[in-house]
């Protein structure tokens, strides 16, 4: 008997049946979109500076708060930073010479939707 014929046992019918994940499945646009988001959040190192500026409560984080904590030099830092900055995950403003980070909003939001099942992660 082969594993495809094993019968399950202790099962109920009705639970083997899979809820989708989405109400309705992403477009090509808003599945690139959120491509270009993910991949910005897959390196390690960006996914802890975002959770930081995260961390803040809405508050903006100044990027000499952001260097602390990480064994990588200031320019690294500000370059995942720019990464997540283009992807739209968070915004910033210079003020002298030194710059500060937000989180945005709809961006964290978009990314929920989508997890959470909603039915269109990307704003049109």
């Amino acid at each position: 008997m082969s594993i495809s014929e094993l019968p399950l046992v202790g099962v109920a019918a009705s639970s083997c049946a899979v809820t989708p994940m989405v109400h309705q499945p992403l477009s090509a646009d808003e599945a690139a979109a959120l491509a270009g988001v993910f991949k910005a959040l897959a390196d390690p190192v960006r996914l802890r500076l975002m959770s930081v500026v995260a961390s803040h409560g809405g508050q903006e984080v100044c990027v000499c708060e952001l260097s602390d904590g990480f064994d990588i030099s200031q320019p690294t830092v500000s370059h995942h930073l720019r990464v997540l900055r283009e992807a739209g995950l968070l915004s910033s403003e210079r003020r002298g010479s030194w710059v500060y980070y937000r989180v945005e909003p709809t961006a964290l939001q978009q990314l929920s939707r989508l997890l959470d099942g909603g039915v269109s992660a990307v704003a049109r």
